[in-house]
């Protein structure tokens, strides 16, 4: 039922590098795709693939970070640096109702 849901404002959105879709990913990253509470999407973030759990980096390895977010030091060579903006909650309110 609904409680496999969570509660609007319980699990708030990632927040991350903006990665275009346009974008080819290097092995080790995926997109996160995410919605905001009231179903607006949000451009997804640079992650690191769940199966990866260090990466090469300038020939020193470095661990991946617990929630798997890709910091701006550790983006792949070529990706634009820009975080994601979530946009404001929709105006629910309908006359009438």
């Amino acid at each position: 039922g609904l409680g496999a849901f969570s509660p609007p404002g319980t699990r708030p959105p990632l927040m991350g590098l903006a990665v275009p879709e346009t974008f080819e990913l290097p092995a080790g990253y995926v997109r996160h795709h995410q919605a905001t509470d009231d179903g607006q999407r949000i451009e997804p973030i640079l992650m690191f693939a769940p199966d990866t759990a260090t990466l090469v980096i300038n020939g020193r390895t470095v661990a991946v970070p617990a929630n798997r977010v890709v910091p701006p030091e550790l983006a792949p060579p070529g990706l634009p640096i820009r975080r994601i903006v979530v946009p404001a909650p929709a105006d629910t309110a309908q006359p009438g109702r």
